[in-house]
């Protein structure tokens, strides 16, 4: 008599097949889920540079899938077209050459890496960072100092900064000196587009607009250390009447932004409330983001012997 827990063959196959599948529902709901939280903000801009860096994105992406999705399919067709039980198809082990072929696979994806080349150049020189945007409207100046770990708005031309907070009127050009006062970081508002570095003793420059009002999530895109997941901050864009309304809110309310209350400022700290400043004058303002606060935490610059 048969052991009554042994399995015969089919058995076995049809258990082997229901865990297979149950193992693919698992995973498509999982894939679900993990997806069920994303917020593509990449894809969601609000700014002609994120428009246009959304373009980039999708344009790129559907050149290359030209090559991609035809390499996927016949690899499933060949696969099952010459499986082994497949007594129809040709056999032909001698076969070691085709013109047509190679015609195929070496003028196609030429043809794409030529096009994704000239994309690239005219888009690198269009999406420079450093090109100022053309606007009637002048530039707001905003000069961003990351630190351990928040970040630190100077607005020079206006007497006042803010912590993890970043406010600018909508439809006008805001020019960016960006700056570390401790290790490199990375400065982001993937809606508006331009991830670009923060590094100690050197300043970069961004331009951004933002076409629609709205807060916008911004963070530091460069691990940084312990603090790094908390080092975020909301780009508020406004109405130019609220804007004026919100400077003289900040005038009325922040504390006096001198050396001393700098010092403290750059002490290494985590999940720092947005805070308001009044600089001491717009020479002093222009200053901080090339010096280095006393006790700052990042690694001083090497002397040689």
């Amino acid at each position: 008599m048969p052991h009554p827990e042994r399995f015969n063959d089919d058995q076995a196959n049809q258990m082997n097949g229901i865990t297979r599948k149950g193992m693919r529902l698992l995973l498509m709901a999982g894939l679900i889920a993990c997806l069920s939280g994303c917020n593509f903000d990449l894809l969601n801009p609000k700014g002609s540079i994120g428009a246009a860096e959304k373009s980039l994105i999708i344009t790129s992406t559907v050149a290359m899938l030209i090559v991609v999705v035809p390499v996927i399919i016949l690899t499933l067709v060949f696969a099952w077209r010459y499986r082994a039980s497949n007594r129809d198809a040709r056999y032909e082990p001698k076969w070691a050459h085709s013109t047509k072929i190679e015609v195929v696979v070496w003028t196609i994806p030429t043809l794409i890496i030529l096009f994704l080349g000239v994309l690239t150049w005219k888009t690198t020189h269009e999406l420079d960072p450093y090109r100022p945007l053309e606007s009637s409207v002048r530039p707001i100046n905003v000069q961003v100092v990351a630190l351990d770990w928040k970040w630190l708005f100077i607005y020079p031309d206006l007497g006042i900064a803010t912590v993890n907070q970043l406010a600018f009127p909508v439809g006008t050009p805001v020019n960016f000196r960006i700056t570390s006062d401790s290790v490199m970081n990375s400065f982001f508002i993937p809606q508006l587009g331009s991830q670009i570095y923060a590094m100690g003793g050197m300043t970069t420059h961004l331009n951004l607009l933002a076409d629609n009002p709205g807060e916008f999530p911004g963070f530091s895109a460069n691990y940084s250390g312990a603090g790094f997941a908390e080092m975020r901050f909301v780009a508020k864009a406004v109405p130019a009447g609220d804007f004026d309304a919100w400077i003289n809110q900040v005038r009325g309310s922040g504390s006096a932004l001198d050396d001393a209350a700098y010092a403290e400022l750059a002490k290494p700290s985590t999940a720092v409330p947005p805070r308001v400043f009044v600089t001491v004058s717009a020479s002093s303002a222009a200053k901080q983001p090339t010096r280095r606060a006393p006790g700052a935490s990042g690694p001083k610059p090497s002397r040689k012997p």
